[in-house]
């Protein structure tokens, strides 16, 4: 059972937008805050308390690599709430089977005893039906074209909550519905559809973009391509990399002109070296250098980023100038919303107090899951109240 928590002093994002509030939790969830119940009281005096950020698609961090060690998932969510994340999908890329099979079968495991860190909603698999021209950094010799074979087991039952492809591919089509009826989301990526491919594929089922114009044709003047159908479409989603690297300041603030608010999700694309420095880090079968600002392949392309995702909420304020609010959601709500984590992303009663704490930049103060400190800073320690549990 975790412990009751009250935050007082405040300013909350609700789905109204910021108030002064008071907030609780008890056994986990949102819920109004009784006077002289509480095992843990924060004092919030001058910070903002948030919706815990969901990153749909992370490679790894800290020094692992998912693909390569799926191991290492929990060691990694161990220390993503450093981050403000409250709730992940680790991403497993194009890879033999077994590599996904080793993923699956340690999430079904769980985590060790003990774990206190950010929730594993379930797996990404990014390919391995993904569009050789558009490949990336995804080792060819183990890229599939659409079929049920490959997909033979995977569904939400199983651990699966979001599988990347590339929706031109011959047998996509089928592939997409099989997707759905086991409750996957399914997104675009690593693509070269045209745009007619890519209204077709939505209109099949697809819901979804993976870091929107990376792995995808550029926006032409008389083929819009994939970029195009996934901008125009109100209802569909697009994922963005926020770093000032896979994608110009110019470029994000044209996705926000053109997308609903709500349909803009921040993503990380992070990999081994996010959270350890320069150096040399697997991402699957390959060898990838990171330096101050990116991480890149041999051949000098780009090979997941080193970005953190409340970095990506505060570069996403900076390069487009919207409210904090916007950013937060955009990060929290929004992404719950893609894979339907309906108890995710707001701050309701009744809710997972999935909540972080920042000051007015936006840095991260505290990190609460399931209504229980999973980290705070230095010198936090002292706005905390009864018993501190990190």
């Amino acid at each position: 059972m975790s412990d009751s928590l009250t935050i007082h002093g405040g300013r909350v994002l609700t789905f109204d937008g910021m108030v002064e509030s008071d907030l609780g939790s008890e056994d986990g969830l949102i819920c109004r805050p009784v006077p002289g119940r509480a095992d843990v009281i924060i004092d919030a005096e001058g910070l903002l308390v948030a919706p815990g950020l969901i990153d749909l698609q992370t490679n790894g961090g800290f020094g692992h690599d998912f693909t390569a060690d799926p191991s290492a998932i929990w060691e990694v969510g161990r220390q993503l709430p450093v981050t403000g994340v409250t709730s992940f999908l680790p991403t497993v890329i194009t890879s033999p089977a077994d590599q996904r099979v080793a993923a699956l079968q340690s999430i079904a495991a769980g985590p060790p005893p003990q774990y206190r860190g950010a929730r594993v909603l379930g797996l990404h698999f990014e390919g391995p039906m993904l569009a050789p021209e558009r490949r990336g950094t995804h080792e060819p010799a183990h890229l599939r074209l659409p079929d049920l074979d490959v997909v033979d087991g995977w569904g939400r039952a199983e651990g699966i909550r979001l599988v990347t492809l590339a929706p031109e591919l011959a047998g996509a089509e089928v592939v997409i519905r099989a997707l759905l009826d086991r409750g996957v989301v399914v997104a675009a990526g690593h693509s070269a559809a045209t745009y007619q491919e890519g209204v077709a594929a939505l209109e099949s089922g697809l819901t979804h973009g993976t870091h929107l114009f990376n792995g995808m044709p550029p926006l032409a003047p008389r083929e819009p391509g994939l970029v195009g159908a996934l901008l125009e479409d109100p209802d569909a989603s697009v994922a963005v990399i926020v770093d000032g690297i896979h994608l110009h300041p110019a470029t994000i603030r044209f996705v926000r002109a053109c997308k609903p608010a709500h349909r803009v999700v921040l993503i990380t694309d992070a990999m081994a070296g996010m959270g350890a420095g320069p150096g040399a880090y697997a991402l699957g079968d390959l060898v990838i250098t990171v330096d101050e600002t990116s991480a890149r392949s041999a051949h000098g392309v780009l090979a997941g980023t080193i970005l953190t995702l409340d970095q990506a909420v505060r570069n996403y304020v900076a390069f487009t100038g919207c409210p904090q609010a916007e950013a937060l959601s955009a990060a929290s709500a929004n992404p719950a919303s893609v894979i339907g984590e309906s108890a995710r992303g707001r701050i309701e009663a009744g809710k997972v107090a999935d909540l972080i704490i920042l000051n007015d930049q936006l840095a991260v103060q505290a990190t609460i899951i399931d209504g229980v400190l999973a980290h705070y800073v230095a010198g936090f320690a002292d706005r905390v109240a009864g018993r501190k549990t990190v």
